[in-house]
């Protein structure tokens, strides 16, 4: 089975819709399987308190105009819909409120997207698993009893999914990055594991293939100078080439784990041991 690659756009695109549809290019360019995006409905998510806070920003000086300048609207997403369709690439989303994944129904996406901070809600489990899509669980600031219940709920809906290994730090250090966990949660779970990961570099990304992820998940940016809480985190469109790239060659390098000898070797056996 293939490793899919998930470039994260998140919120990257900045509320910019040239930005979104250059993310979008740069994902179809290198080779990623899909694109992904984060919806919110600003009122449920954050109080009020939060929300009337100053948080300077391109949008304004209160957290609600910096987090409503990050929100796309409907309008944009029928543009996301039809311009991935044109680049042949899957997009979908992570909804953070029940409100937002009713909004993300409305678009016949492949896949569904848990994220960390939604894996602890049950009744919010329930209503995307209820949607029998196949969906992406991370476990970031969760518990082994918070994933069992989470997995539970899936299993129990009938509905395909695949956890995936997250610490939610932003950039992760790289000591942090508990890949072991891979393994552990594929035998804990007996199923597909992937990683979805926040560190800078690309080292630790290969490392979660080699250690058997699905599916590998980055940000990605433009420039990770630009403005925003995720860009530090992301990397940038080289990074997201050589990184496809390498997926592929670590995939073929794997194997199949059976010791066997090559044909190719047979020939070098002649050679290297005819004085024996």
């Amino acid at each position: 089975m293939s490793v899919k690659i998930i470039s994260e756009i998140g919120i990257n695109h900045n509320g910019d819709m040239k930005i979104v549809k250059k993310l979008i290019d740069i994902s179809s360019e290198a080779g990623c399987d899909a694109v992904k995006f984060q919806k919110r409905t600003i009122n449920a998510v954050y109080s009020e308190e939060i929300l009337n806070s100053k948080r300077d920003s391109p949008w304004g000086v209160t957290q609600r105009e910096q987090k409503e300048g990050l929100e796309l609207t409907y309008e944009d997403y029928l543009e996301i819909d039809s311009y991935c369709k044109s680049k042949n690439i899957n997009w979908f989303a992570s909804a953070w409120d029940v409100e937002s994944q009713k909004f993300l129904k409305k678009f016949d996406c492949k896949y569904n997207k848990i994220a960390s901070a939604m894996i602890v809600d049950k009744n919010f489990l329930k209503q995307v698993a209820q949607e029998k899509k196949y969906t992406f669980i991370s476990t970031g600031m969760s518990t082994m009893d918070q994933i069992r219940k989470a997995v539970d709920i899936f299993r129990d809906e009938s509905c395909d999914f695949e956890l995936m290994h997250t610490v939610s730090t932003y950039p992760m250090p790289d000591s942090d990055a508990n890949l072991l966990c891979i393994p552990m949660l594929k035998k804990q779970f007996g199923c597909n594991v992937g990683y979805s990961g926040h560190e800078t570099g690309l080292s630790i990304s290969y490392a979660a293939v080699a250690l058997g992820a699905s599916s590998i998940e980055r940000h990605i940016t433009i420039d990770r100078a630009m403005y925003g809480s995720d860009q530090a985190a992301s990397i940038e469109p080289h990074g997201l080439r050589q990184l496809v790239g390498a997926i592929r060659k670590i995939e073929k390098a794997l194997g199949d784990g059976i010791k066997k000898i090559t044909p190719e070797e047979k020939e070098v056996a002649k050679k290297l041991r005819a004085h024996l």
